[in-house]
């Protein structure tokens, strides 16, 4: 039987609206342990504030995966030798975009996806604002043209989503997919 290679994930949590969907990554994160080796979190101020304000509370408090400072360039993951390959930004503001998009590595975040794209592995970013400039467009193109993958938090409702931590999943497991994870979800064709 062939060795089941691990990940080693990063998650990048913004100051963008959309808390609830990096509240669901953590939690499903969690039940891919089996597929994942390490998981950093970094999470600006501006990420804590708007989840406290968008979801009552500070769970991401209790997470199991270590939460790095976000000026913390010591992290394993701001070098390519520590051999992280998945980052996601999730949810993505502009303004992190924007950053990434002009090679700005300010802090572990952007630091983080530099090492990611020039390292040719798989950056997702969750982007969450709308409607959209051709600046933000622009960005989009850079990244995707680098090698990254814009994924915006656009939920599906053909699985009939019963509350906001479902509809939220159904952007969450486009991204587990887009990582190469495999989970048990919703399928259209073999679940509709």
């Amino acid at each position: 039987m062939e060795k089941q290679n691990k990940h080693k994930v990063i998650i990048a949590i913004t100051g963008a609206s959309g808390a609830i969907y990096a509240k669901v990554l953590l939690q499903k994160i969690q039940h891919l342990h089996e597929q994942i080796e390490a998981v950093g979190i970094i999470m600006s101020d501006n990420a804590k504030d708007v989840w406290r304000f968008e979801l009552g509370n500070t769970d991401y408090e209790k997470s199991p995966f270590t939460i790095y400072n976000k000026t913390d360039f010591f992290a394993p993951f701001a070098s390519g030798s520590a051999k992280y390959d998945i980052m996601i930004v999730c949810p993505c503001s502009m303004g992190t975009m924007a950053r990434i998009a002009s090679g700005i590595s300010n802090d572990l975040t952007t630091r983080a996806a530099d090492v990611i794209l020039k390292e040719r592995r798989k950056l997702i970013l969750v982007t969450r604002d709308t409607p959209l400039s051709l600046i933000h467009i622009n960005n989009m193109k850079t990244i995707t043209e680098a090698g990254g993958i814009i994924c915006p938090a656009s939920p599906s409702f053909y699985s009939q989503p019963k509350d906001f931590d479902a509809l939220a999943a159904t952007v969450i497991d486009r991204v587990l997919d887009l990582c190469g994870l495999e989970q048990n979800t919703f399928r259209w064709g073999k679940n509709a």
